[in-house]
């Protein structure tokens, strides 16, 4: 074989790889795009972009390569499909980290904490504090439990399920774990901000029958720092309890997105 041919030879091969690269990263850059941490406004372009084309290149290394396609109708429908199972990936592990902000909402209405906002890098909005620091403490748990090697091995074992170019195998399937796990964020949520709710509806209510007793007492300039000294106490006091039913909740997610490849 001539250098020539070798050259030209050796380009065709890397089109192809790079080919299939770029259609590896359809689907993990729109997942990436959805999925909190590592995705969103909290992160910047460049990164994600970075990460996409990493995770891509080395997945098209181990997996089968995409079948050749042209430039016809079928082709805007395979992207089009492969975006929406990356956001569908991406959504259900992205609900999970919603239960957090949600016990945060519910425990912030409590200790008055409710107008005490910052930015949002999850949603790119204003949300309180406390739904912050309860997205902080899902993140740090999310990287303890090796939540970013489950998501990278989630991505790889998508494709065994649904390949490239392959219509989804299961529709109904895929609409009817949505709703039934967007119910447990739900629960979850509830259910991990009850014990500091329901302490902290003890509280107001004691300071409200204070108030009744002893018109004198104000039970604004009395009740809402002790409400806020009892909700960091017991905040401090849930969060080395809170890991088991968060990763059950993460483990719910990924079992779920898995759900959606069949």
């Amino acid at each position: 074989m001539d250098t020539v041919s070798l050259v030209a030879l050796t380009g065709i091969d890397l089109f192809a790889m790079l080919g299939a690269v770029l259609w590896y990263a359809l689907r993990v850059g729109a997942a990436l795009q959805v999925l909190p941490v590592v995705g969103g406004h909290g992160v910047p372009g460049r990164a994600r972009l970075v990460i996409t084309l990493a995770l891509s290149a080395s997945m098209a290394m181990v997996l089968p390569a995409p079948p050749p396609m042209g430039v016809d109708a079928a082709t805007v429908l395979g992207v089009v499909r492969e975006f929406a199972l990356g956001v569908a990936i991406g959504m259900m592990l992205r609900l999970a980290f919603e239960a957090g902000r949600l016990a945060g909402e519910l425990v912030s209405v409590g200790m008055g904490l409710s107008f005490a906002t910052m930015a949002d890098p999850l949603s790119g909005t204003s949300s309180p504090v406390l739904a912050q620091w309860f997205y902080l403490a899902f993140a740090l748990l999310f990287f303890a439990v090796d939540g970013h090697l489950a998501l990278v091995n989630l991505l790889a074992d998508s494709y065994g399920g649904v390949a490239v170019g392959a219509a989804p195998p299961d529709v109904h399937g895929l609409l009817a774990a949505v709703p039934a796990f967007f119910g447990a964020c739900l629960r979850a949520g509830v259910l991990l901000a009850l014990p500091v709710m329901m302490a902290l509806l003890s509280v107001n209510l004691a300071f409200g029958v204070l108030a009744r007793a002893a018109a004198q007492l104000n039970p604004i300039a009395v009740g809402l720092p002790v409400s806020l000294l009892a909700g960091l106490t017991l905040l401090m006091l849930l969060m080395p309890r809170i890991e088991p039913a968060v990763r059950r909740l993460f483990e719910d997610a990924f079992t779920a997105a898995r759900a959606l490849t069949g």
